[in-house]
């Protein structure tokens, strides 16, 4: 073994606790910096929020998150197809009970439940955080049940979904109230007493499917109900062939005309899949808007959000402090001082950074603007990045859980950004465009001869715009649109 000095040359990044500090900042939602700021204060005396500004007009901040960004555009009427396609349908139905295009949220049926008995006012009572679950437990204790009775109900009830589904099989539910050995219970209390639950608010709860759960909606109404009997035939023996729009099949087996078969179906259109989420309570998430766009005089004005953080500035009296004191007091307060102009800086750094590439992103998508989704132009971070010199990384950062306000909607800044198709011209198309023409073609479609992926492959092909089947289908299921199988209707 010989030692020997050897010297090297590297390059190394060091982060400073100023430039952490920054890049935290800059990556927090507004709710987070909120937090962060308040949590500064709280912990240094040398910050105090600034009372010398003038109040802003007060404006609409606020608006709800969806799990869709165009679910927010103001104009999707004019770009867009019907987003219900599943709406208020669990993802765990079984195949054959895909009737997307014939579910509507209505029920006449807890209409009729609450004309005939004022007193059961469910929307008076019902609070915003109450649990279906803690709506059953509200009218079992209202009925009239034996003590043992009482105890099976409770474990139906306990086993409902938050969507009003039971998930429990009735064997289970025995063998959850039968541990006691004092309890004689059968099969046949268990299912009888969950007659009895099924017939609670909201209409079809504590069903065990989905043809349980239409027949007992139909059940409750009015015999003089019209089409009343062909619904319950339907529901109950050819489910399967409603779920896969099979109605040539349909009309032979249940012996019905065509003019028939539509007006059942406007009477299965009124029932609920899922009648829990009547009673659920609301998962509704606001988001904040960080910047506000909007067209002054034809041009786009990009303006940060002055609601978002409170105005903070350094306390001039603990600052004078720091020359009479000494010692330990005097190193505490210069401590904290530091760290309080740090602060100051890094939120200055994230409402410059934020400010420059949310005005850089209008300029490149004026086209969407002012036209909607299929005016959208490709663009990547690079392109950003690039335009305002600096990092990917840190455009990566700016544009999560970030949003801007337009005349159009609500959306996330990372919503601006999407991959590119080439066109026939040799131009460029965003994936957000097509998705738009995608939807588009949906809406104006036939309803009884849907277009195929293939069909609107060819459609897209038409004006100029080549895209593989399989990216048509990729996008379609992206935004919930079912096959084209399953969007055939009778009308």
């Amino acid at each position: 073994m010989k030692q020997s000095l050897q010297l090297k040359v590297s390059q190394q990044l060091t982060m400073t606790p100023q430039l952490q500090q920054a890049i935290k900042l800059l990556q927090l939602s507004t709710l987070d910096l909120q937090q962060e700021i308040q949590a500064a204060i709280d912990s240094n005396p040398m910050l105090e929020i600034s009372e010398d500004e003038a109040p802003e007009p007060e404006r609409d901040n606020t608006s709800p998150k969806d799990t869709e960004p165009t679910a927010n555009s103001a104009d999707q009427d004019s770009t867009g197809v019907d987003e219900t396609w599943n709406d208020g349908i669990p993802d765990d139905l079984p195949v054959d009970s895909r009737w997307d295009d014939i579910y509507q949220p209505s029920s006449p049926s807890t209409r009729q439940n609450n004309a005939d008995n004022p007193d059961f006012d469910v929307v008076s009572r019902s609070s915003s955080d109450e649990s279906l679950q803690d709506h059953l437990r509200w009218q079992l204790n209202l009925s009239r049940m034996s003590d043992i009775d009482r105890i099976i109900a409770l474990a139906i009830i306990d086993a409902v979904a938050p969507d009003g589904r039971l998930t429990c099989s009735v064997e289970d539910i025995l063998a959850s109230v039968a541990d006691n050995p004092e309890l004689e219970i059968d099969e046949d209390e268990i299912i009888a007493v969950l007659h009895r639950v099924q017939q609670f608010d909201p209409p079809g709860v504590a069903a065990r499917d989905l043809r349980e759960c239409l027949l007992i909606q139909l059940q409750q109404l009015p015999e003089s109900t019209e089409w009343l009997k062909p619904a319950k035939d339907i529901v109950s023996n050819h489910l399967d062939l409603l779920g896969s729009h099979d109605y040539n099949q349909l009309l032979r087996r249940a012996r019905i005309t065509e003019d028939q078969l539509k007006q059942v179906l406007k009477l299965i259109q009124t029932l609920n899949p899922s009648p829990g989420v009547m009673i659920s309570p609301s998962d509704t998430e606001y988001v904040v808007p960080d910047v506000f766009v909007s067209k002054r005089e034809g041009s786009w004005v990009v303006e940060l959000n002055p609601d978002i953080a409170p105005k903070l500035r350094i306390n001039d009296h603990y600052a004078s402090l720091s020359k009479r004191c000494s010692g330990a007091d005097s190193s505490y307060i210069r401590d904290n001082l530091q760290e309080a102009r740090w602060f100051l800086k890094s939120l200055q750094s994230r409402n410059e950074t934020l400010m420059k590439v949310a005005s850089k992103i209008v300029e490149y998508q004026r086209g969407f603007l002012e036209y909607g989704d299929e005016a959208m132009k490709p663009m990547i971070l690079h392109d950003i990045a690039e335009a305002v010199e600096m990092h990917e990384s840190t455009i990566s950062r700016v544009t999560t859980q970030k949003y801007m306000h337009t005349p159009r909607g609500i959306y996330e800044l990372k919503y601006f950004f999407s991959s590119h198709v080439s066109t026939d011209a040799g131009g460029e198309c965003s994936s957000t465009a097509i998705r738009a023409l995608i939807k588009k073609l949906v809406a104006a479609e036939n309803p009884r001869k849907p277009l195929s992926d293939s069909k609107i492959t060819g459609l897209l092909a038409e004006q100029g715009i080549q895209v593989a089947r399989r990216t048509i289908a990729k996008y379609r299921e992206a935004m919930m649109i079912p096959p084209s199988n399953e969007r055939k209707r009778l009308v």
